[in-house]
């Protein structure tokens, strides 16, 4: 005899396969989030980015071939809407909403607070395609050859973009210590 009254109906079992892509997806979360912010430089605009990707990676499961890099094909996706998003608020001429920098004025850590936002200050001062490639491969640890498939640029074509990127984050950080 069941504890569940009749009229209940089971929940749908989901294949092992489904089951193990959910929960990897899942894990990997946290990168996802960090990964969106800075490409989207907005906490709002990066949680629906998260969101739209991992609606699409669900909805496009099949087309994910197990044996391959999960992260790279969402990191694939997410910079995909995120194309798509700007390309929509571009032809709307909508803006981005910015940054809050004082929300956080009094708080114990605000030094830290301070280098956080002028990190992020130099990051929105970066093109896209610099932007992009930090958060890839120096925020979210994507090794190289990773981070290319998720470009769709070659190797080195990444590699220099990345060099080019670290010298413009560096003289934009020392600029703004100059300036403080």
């Amino acid at each position: 005899m069941t504890d569940t009254p009749h009229d209940a109906t089971p929940p749908p079992v989901l294949p092992v396969s489904a089951t193990a892509l959910h929960r990897d997806i899942a894990a990997l979360l946290p990168r996802l989030r960090r990964f969106a912010r800075a490409v989207t430089r907005h906490h709002e605009d990066a949680d629906d980015l998260v969101q739209l990707a991992v609606e699409r990676a669900l909805v496009r499961s099949a087309q994910w071939q197990p044996g391959t890099r999960l992260d790279s094909w969402i990191f694939r996706i997410m910079k995909n809407a995120w194309i798509d998003e700007i390309r929509f608020r571009s032809r709307r001429d909508q803006l981005f909403a910015p940054e809050e920098a004082g929300e956080h004025v009094g708080d114990q850590f605000a030094e830290a607070h301070q280098q956080r936002l002028a990190i992020e200050k130099a990051m929105s001062l970066l093109s896209e395609d610099h932007r992009i490639a930090i958060a890839l491969v120096l925020v979210d640890g994507l090794p190289y050859k990773e981070a290319a498939e998720v470009l769709e640029i070659p190797m080195g074509t990444l590699t220099s973009r990345l060099a080019r990127a670290r010298e413009a984050l560096q003289g934009l950080l020392t600029d703004q210590v100059r300036t403080a």
